[in-house]
C-alpha cells in the first residue's frame, strides 16, 4: 500500500468518484469537485510558469470558495500558501509582509485595491486570471514527482504574546496525520455537511477543507453577518441541511445563550465539534438538553502542532460544576506533563502540556530564535533528539484518567499572598444564572483582578454571587458588563485586547 505524502491526493483520488457532486459552497455559489480540481491545477501551472516554486504565496481573497481553490493551486505549483483576509488589520498584514518576502499575492477583485496600502512591490495575480490557464500535465507530473512529505503546505500567522504575528509552517506529513486522525474521530464521510465557521486563514478551517476532499463531502460556508443573528444562523444550518460543525466556542454560545433554542433548533445537526475555549457548562447542558441524540467532541490543540492534538466525546452525564475533558491524544501524538522542574508531573498534580509526535509543524517563518524557545528537546529524554512543543497551557489528569485544561500558564497570578488561576474565577463565574460568558484579567500594577462578562445579570448582581462562591482573595475587584466579548482570529477571547482597553482606561483616570 503506497503510503500518501501530498494532501493533494485527497483531490486526486476523489474527483474521479463524484466529479459533479458539490466540493465547497456558500449562500449563492457552488463548486464541484471536478471544478475544483480543474481550476487549482490551471492556478498551479501558472504559478510554475512564473517560476515560482517552494515559494510563500499569499491568498489576499475574501472568505469564498474560490478563496480554497487558490490554497490548492499554490500547492500544486510545489508553492506553500499563506492566507491573508482583507479584514485583519493594516498594520498586522504590513508586519506579516515584512517577515514573509513574498513573491507573490494572489487576489481577486475585492481585495485587489487593497494591496496598494501596503509596502510591496511583487507580483500580483488576479485569481480568475490564473483559472483560465491550460493545465500542463508534464509541469505538474514533474512538480509532483519532486514533491515530498515534509515540504511545507501552508503558513498561517497566529497572535504573538508581544503583538507580533508568528508564522507557523506546517507540512504535508503533520497535515496529513491530523486529517487522517480527525476523520476516524468525527466519523466523516460522503454524506457529511460541513458548516464552516471558522476565518479560512487560522489553521481550524483545516477540519472543512480537507476532509472534505477525502471522503468527497461538501463544506459549506456560512455568511459570518449571520454569526450576529443567531436565530437566522440556525434557520441557514437548516435550509443547508448541515450535519457537522467545527465551531469555536463563543459561537455556540451566542446561540445557547441568547434562547434561539425555544423558536427554532438544527434539525439536521448530529456531530458538535468545539474548542478553543472551555464550554461554560450551563451552556453546553442547554446543547445538549436541545440534542440529545447528537455526539459532542471536544477538541483541544495548538497551531503549532497542526490542528487539534486530544479529543474527548462526551459519553457521560455532567453537572454544572463539572469541567469538560479534553480527553486523550489523538493517534501518533503524545501529551507530556511537566512540572516546574521539567519532570513528569505527579498524578493528579497539574503540569504544563507538551506534545510530541509527527503532528508538529516546522516552527516559526523566519524566526528561529522564538522557535528554539517552544520547539525543545524532550527533557524526559537524554539519550537521543527528541523535539517537543512547550503550550504553555496548565493541564491535569482527572479521575477518569483523562486530561483536563485547567488554565494558560501566564494567567497564573500571584493575589493577596495566593497562587490563582484566572480560569478557576471564570468557571465559577460562568455557573450563574443568565450569564453567558465570562474572562478575568490581572492588572498587575494594582493588583487588581477584573471580570467582564456577558449576560443578563447587573454588576450588582455578579458581585454578589462572587462573594458567595468565592474566597475573598479570588473575587473581582472590578466587574464590567459588555454587550460582545472581543475575540481573536482563532476565535478566542481576546485578553490582551481587554487588558489594553483597561489600561487606556485607567492612564485617563
Amino acid at each position: 500500500m503506497n503510503r500518501q505524502t501530498n494532501i493533494l491526493e485527497y483531490l486526486e483520488n476523489i474527483v474521479h468518484k463524484c466529479p459533479d457532486k458539490t466540493c465547497y459552497a456558500n449562500e449563492l455559489e457552488q463548486l464541484s469537485f471536478k471544478e475544483v480540481y480543474d481550476s487549482a491545477r490551471a492556478v498551479g501551472t501558472a504559478l510554475a510558469q512564473m517560476g515560482l516554486y517552494k515559494k510563500p504565496i499569499v491568498v489576499f481573497m475574501r472568505k469564498h470558495p474560490k478563496t480554497i481553490v487558490a490554497f490548492l493551486g499554490v500547492v500544486y505549483g510545489g508553492n506553500y500558501y499563506v492566507p491573508i483576509d482583507e479584514e485583519m488589520p493594516s498594520h498586522r498584514i504590513e508586519m506579516i509582509f515584512e517577515r514573509l518576502q513574498p513573491e507573490a499575492i494572489i487576489c481577486d477583485d475585492s481585495t485587489r485595491d487593497a494591496i496598494r496600502r501596503f509596502t510591496y512591490a511583487g507580483r500580483v495575480c488576479d485569481y480568475d486570471e490564473l483559472a483560465k490557464t491550460s493545465p500542463d500535465e508534464a509541469i505538474l507530473k514533474q512538480i509532483a514527482d519532486r514533491a515530498i512529505d515534509t515540504d511545507p503546505v501552508y503558513v498561517v500567522f497566529t497572535s504573538g504574546s508581544t503583538g507580533v504575528p508568528k508564522g507557523v509552517v506546517a507540512c504535508h506529513r503533520s497535515v496529513i496525520d491530523y486529517i487522517e486522525n480527525l476523520s476516524d474521530i468525527l466519523r466523516i464521510d460522503e454524506n457529511t455537511i460541513f458548516g464552516n465557521q471558522t476565518p479560512l486563514y487560522v489553521d481550524a478551517s483545516l477540519k472543512e477543507i480537507y476532509p472534505t476532499l477525502k471522503f468527497g463531502a461538501t463544506a459549506v460556508i456560512i455568511p459570518k453577518e449571520l454569526f450576529m443573528f443567531p436565530l437566522k444562523l440556525v434557520e441557514f444550518l437548516n435550509e443547508k441541511n448541515i450535519n457537522t460543525i467545527c465551531w469555536v466556542v463563543p459561537a455556540l454560545t451566542l446561540i445557547s445563550g441568547l434562547g434561539v433554542f425555544d423558536k427554532v433548533i438544527p434539525k439536521t445537526l448530529h456531530t458538535i465539534a468545539f474548542g478553543s475555549e472551555v464550554f461554560p457548562m450551563k451552556q453546553f447542558l442547554l446543547w445538549k438538553k436541545t440534542l440529545p441524540n447528537a455526539r459532542f467532541i471536544n477538541l483541544y490543540g495548538p497551531t503549532e502542532a497542526t490542528g487539534m492534538s486530544c479529543y474527548y466525546e462526551v459519553d457521560r452525564e455532567f453537572t454544572e460544576k463539572d469541567v469538560i475533558p479534553i480527553g486523550k491524544p489523538f493517534k501518533n501524538k503524545e501529551i507530556l506533563l511537566l512540572d516546574e522542574n521539567n519532570k513528569e508531573a505527579l498524578k493528579g498534580e497539574p503540569g504544563e502540556i507538551c506534545i510530541r509526535g509527527t503532528s508538529l509543524t516546522m516552527g516559526y517563518y523566519r524566526d528561529f530564535d522564538k522557535t528554539g524557545e517552544v520547539f525543545v528537546q524532550n527533557p524526559l529524554n537524554d539519550k537521543y533528539p527528541e523535539l517537543i512543543y512547550r503550550t504553555g497551557d496548565i493541564g491535569k489528569y482527572n479521575e477518569h484518567g483523562e486530561l483536563v485544561f485547567l488554565s494558560r500558564k501566564d494567567y497564573q497570578i500571584k493575589h493577596m499572598g495566593h497562587r490563582i488561576e484566572l480560569g478557576e474565577i471564570e468557571m465559577v463565574m460562568n455557573r450563574m444564572d443568565g450569564i453567558v460568558n465570562s474572562c478575568c484579567i490581572f492588572d498587575d500594577e494594582r493588583k487588581k483582578i477584573i471580570l467582564c462578562y456577558m449576560g443578563s445579570p447587573s454588576k450588582a448582581e455578579v458581585v454578589q454571587y462572587a462573594k458567595g462562591k468565592l474566597p475573598r482573595y479570588m473575587i473581582p475587584n472590578l466587574v464590567d458588563k459588555l454587550d460582545t466579548m472581543p475575540l481573536t482570529n482563532n476565535g478566542k477571547i481576546n485578553r490582551l485586547l481587554l487588558k489594553k482597553k483597561y489600561i487606556r482606561k485607567k492612564e485617563s483616570d
